[in-house]
């Protein structure tokens, strides 16, 4: 048997048997795979970092997700909520992300089989194995992983059998910069940059009313924000909205009748109203090379447009540029990551935005999550590395296949099956159609 052995069932050593298994995150993904656990019978510890449950679906939880109630709720969750006695919410309503925590995810973190399990204000720092970097291999797999956590009393150290790595993206966005690089000069403007999502019509509201923004990125997470701002705008007189990108035309979001998910094509449509009617200025094939404080105390993007040196001042900058995984507390974890989207090697052919045009992910589980690390997997979000075509339904198949993994029933494990919603046509060129492209399913949020 090999580190890669897809066929090896895990067969815990008396040490590890009597080990729990540790999530990382507990957001919907993470929350789902504890339910996974309860139901196999599979003892557990949930870290989050937050000071709560879904602490990321929080921040952004004024936006709406795509995806109805339907797709939006894991299978093995429902069946320990309903239990007790509660019900799905209007199936075929796509609820905010506030409801989704609101309504589900905090319902089922206080089911008691899951809610003594579950630490908050838990940062994981790093995961290794007991007495072992990366590079000791004998009896690697029967020896318990290590899991480093900063908490409110100070730092500590977990062991377990296996880890689910379910902590997102959300917390880990895309640079400004082009060139993937952090943005130079970003400490000196950024009291103006705000992250994906504010709430510009609520929480968020006084740092854009009656000024300049300027969003910059190409997927939902932009477009969401686009619209919100031109709500203000109406509201509040001075508020202006520019759409920067870096592609050499307008940006694109799903816009098709053949979209599953109708309100994500109804983004599209609006947002490409919106620029038709002038209520958002698109600058595109803007490449961001570094930023700087502007003379009246605002933000200077300074970069290329047209092979020329350009400038772009906003008093506000919005970074909807996407999100990448954080890997540095997996630095002493085996992985085999895609060289191009940072996911798992044998899920990044199905996902990879360079190839993937939307169309449906097909189905998968444990296999296409397997490291040479035995016993860890990276899950939800994060498994998807860079790439933006992330769904919950999908992570919730992901997870029951990993812990049916973890169970040794290896039938259900590999007996993957999942239906999505069609995504259609992810193209909506504001430009010339004729040029079309691929663009990004789900970008980040809101899926």
């Amino acid at each position: 048997m090999t580190l890669l052995d897809l066929t090896a069932r895990p067969v815990p050593t008396d040490r590890l048997a009597t080990l729990p298994v540790v999530i990382v995150g507990a957001g919907p993904i993470g929350l789902a795979a504890a339910a996974n656990l309860v139901e196999r019978g599979i003892d557990f510890v949930v870290l989050e970092a937050g000071d709560d449950i879904a602490d990321s679906v929080r921040a952004w939880g004024h936006t709406r997700l795509f995806s109805p109630w339907k797709h939006l709720v894991d299978p093995a969750s429902r069946r320990l909520l309903e239990s007790t006695g509660w019900a799905l919410p209007s199936p075929e309503r796509a609820p905010s992300g506030r409801e989704l925590v609101d309504e589900y995810l905090v319902p089922l973190s206080r089911l008691e089989p899951i809610a003594s399990r579950i630490r908050t204000g838990a940062e994981v720092l790093a995961v290794s194995r007991e007495g072992m970097d990366r590079t000791r291999t004998a009896n690697r797999s029967a020896t318990p992983f290590l899991v480093r956590l900063r908490t409110e009393g100070g730092v500590e150290e977990l062991t377990a059998r296996a880890v689910i790595d379910a902590s997102g993206t959300y917390r880990s966005p895309n640079p400004l910069s082009s060139s993937g690089l952090g943005l130079l000069g970003l400490d000196e403007v950024a009291d103006r940059v705000q992250p994906a999502l504010p709430d510009v019509l609520g929480r968020d509201r006084a740092a854009f009313a009656g000024r300049r923004t300027t969003v910059v990125g190409a997927g939902h997470s932009a477009a969401n924000t686009l619209l919100g701002l031109v709500q203000l705008a109406r509201e509040v007189p001075g508020t202006t909205v520019t759409w920067l990108i870096r592609n050499a035309q307008a940006a694109r979001v799903s816009s098709s009748a053949d979209d599953g998910l109708a309100d994500r094509a109804k983004l599209g449509d609006r947002v490409a109203a919106a620029v038709r009617r002038g209520d958002v200025v698109l600058v595109d094939g803007f490449e961001i090379l570094r930023a700087r404080r502007g003379a009246d105390g605002g933000v200077e993007l300074v970069g290329q447009r047209g092979g020329e040196l350009a400038t772009h001042t906003a008093d506000v900058v919005v970074n909807a540029t996407g999100f990448r995984p954080d890997l540095a507390p997996l630095r002493e974890i085996r992985l085999e990551l895609d060289e191009i989207v940072e996911a798992p090697k044998r899920l990044a052919p199905l996902i990879d935005p360079n190839v993937h045009s939307c169309g449906t992910v097909e189905p998968h589980g444990f296999a296409e999550l397997t490291h040479p690390e035995h016993g860890f997997f990276i899950v939800g979000m994060k498994s998807y590395g860079r790439a933006p075509t992330f769904l919950l339904a999908t992570g919730y198949e992901q997870v029951r296949s990993v812990t049916a993994w973890l169970a040794g029933d290896l039938a259900a494990a590999t007996n993957v099956e999942l239906v999505l919603p069609a995504t259609g046509v992810c193209s909506t060129d504001l430009g010339d159609a004729s040029t079309g492209g691929a663009s990004s399913c789900c970008s980040g949020p809101g899926c």
